[in-house]
């Protein structure tokens, strides 16, 4: 689900063959205040994606059910962000985020969003954009329909690109 884009030059789109992501690693600084600077984005995108998710397949969010939208956007960036990666690209860094969700803890374990975030570069953190949230239409079947839905990842679920 892509909210609120950089809207650059479809030439300069970064992809997974183009965009050489670091090793995923516990966030440094830098990292923690970018994904600061964007949070108020990435809660209205996360409340936005289950609302609208919820009307045509409430699989998607199905592990936050029964959680409410305060408790689901209560988390904190300086601890709840657990693991990040970041890649250059012709127009900034991109970088990905693996996000605790303290409200959900069910058989499966922690529930954790990835977000990817976009800092243009040479003007400081301040102008740090929310690019997406990770909503995950995987295991498809033999005529390419997905039979599973996942926005909310477990703490195994891999850090890697996505371009939603």
């Amino acid at each position: 689900m892509q909210l609120e884009s950089p809207n650059l030059h479809d030439t300069l789109a970064a992809t997974q063959e183009t965009v050489q992501l670091n090793e995923p690693h516990t966030p440094h600084g830098n990292a923690i205040e970018a994904f600061s600077i964007a949070k108020h984005a990435i809660r209205a995108a996360i409340a936005k994606s289950r609302t609208q998710w919820d009307k045509h397949e409430p699989r998607m969010w199905a592990r936050a059910k029964d959680i409410r939208d305060e408790e689901l956007l209560d988390f904190d960036v300086a601890k709840d962000l657990v693991l990040v990666r970041s890649g250059p690209t012709a127009y900034g860094t991109i970088i990905f985020g693996k996000i605790r969700i303290p409200a959900i803890r069910d058989e499966l374990g922690e529930g954790f969003v990835h977000v990817r975030i976009h800092d243009p570069p040479n003007r400081g953190e301040s102008d740090v954009l929310f690019h997406s949230i990770l909503t995950d239409e995987g295991n498809r079947d033999a005529d390419g329909h997905p039979q599973t839905w996942n926005a909310v990842q477990t703490a195994d679920t891999p850090l890697e690109f996505f371009n939603e």
